[in-house]
C-alpha cells in the first residue's frame, strides 16, 4: 500500500470572503492560490510520485496541475476525493450560518450532523477513505502516491486512519496548499506528516 500525500487546494477568494463553496462549479484560486500551487510543485520537484488523483472542483485540479506539469505526471479526477455535499449551504455564508441553532452539530457533535440536502459526515468520511485505501492498495509499499482535496475531507481522513473519533476530526488543523502524510499498511496507518504549510517559506513580496 502506498504512502498517501494528502494535499488540500491553494487560497480561493471564497475562503477569504467567508463563503462557503462546498461543491460549486467555478471557484477558481486566486493569485495567491496559483503561487501556493507552484510553491507546491517547486517543492516536489524530483520526488519519485507515482501518480496525481484530485478531486474534480476546479480549485482542486489548478492546484494540482502545476504538480503534475512538473513531475511529468497526468492528473486522474476521482469523484471520491470531492468536497463534502453540504447542500443547501452551498454558496451561504458562514456568519450567518454559525447563528444557526445546528451549528452547534457542527462543532459539537460532527458525527451527528447532516447538512440539510447534502450528506452526512460520516458518510463524507466513509467515501473518502474507501477511495483512499483503493487507490493505496494498486501501489507497492513506500510509493507516492498524491491525492488533492479538499480540508475536511482530509482531516477526516486523517481522523479514520489514525482511529480518532469522529467527534474530534474537527481539531486537526488543514490550511490552504499543506500537505499531510499518511503511510497505509496492511497492518496499520502511521501519520507522517500534518499541515505542512508550503507557504511558510515564501519569502515576502
Amino acid at each position: 500500500m502506498a504512502v498517501i500525500l494528502l494535499v488540500r487546494h491553494g487560497e480561493n477568494d471564497y475562503v477569504k470572503k467567508g463563503l462557503m463553496a462546498g461543491r460549486l462549479p467555478g471557484v477558481h484560486l486566486n493569485k495567491n492560490g496559483q503561487k501556493q500551487a507552484q510553491a507546491l510543485a517547486d517543492k516536489l520537484v524530483g520526488a519519485p510520485v507515482k501518480a496525481i488523483y484530485s478531486s474534480p472542483l476546479e480549485r482542486a485540479m489548478e492546484t494540482a496541475e502545476p504538480i503534475a506539469r512538473i513531475l511529468s505526471l497526468d492528473i486522474m479526477p476521482r469523484p471520491g476525493l470531492i468536497e463534502i455535499d453540504i447542500g443547501e449551504w452551498q454558496d451561504q455564508k458562514l456568519k450567518g450560518l454559525r447563528r444557526q441553532k445546528i451549528w452547534k452539530i457542527v462543532s459539537s457533535a460532527p458525527s451527528r450532523m447532516k447538512f440539510p440536502g447534502g450528506e452526512t459526515f460520516a458518510e463524507a468520511q466513509i467515501r473518502i477513505c474507501k477511495e483512499i485505501d483503493m487507490l493505496s492498495r494498486q501501489y507497492e509499499p513506500k510509493d507516492l502516491v498524491i491525492c488533492v482535496s479538499h480540508a475536511d475531507p482530509i482531516r477526516l481522513a486523517v481522523a479514520y486512519f489514525l482511529g480518532l473519533p469522529l467527534d474530534l476530526f474537527q481539531r486537526l488543523s488543514i490550511a490552504p496548499a499543506s500537505i499531510s502524510v499518511l503511510d497505509l499498511g496492511e497492518m496499520g496507518s502511521r501519520l507522517l506528516t500534518l499541515n505542512y504549510e508550503i507557504s511558510f517559506t515564501l519569502p515576502k513580496a
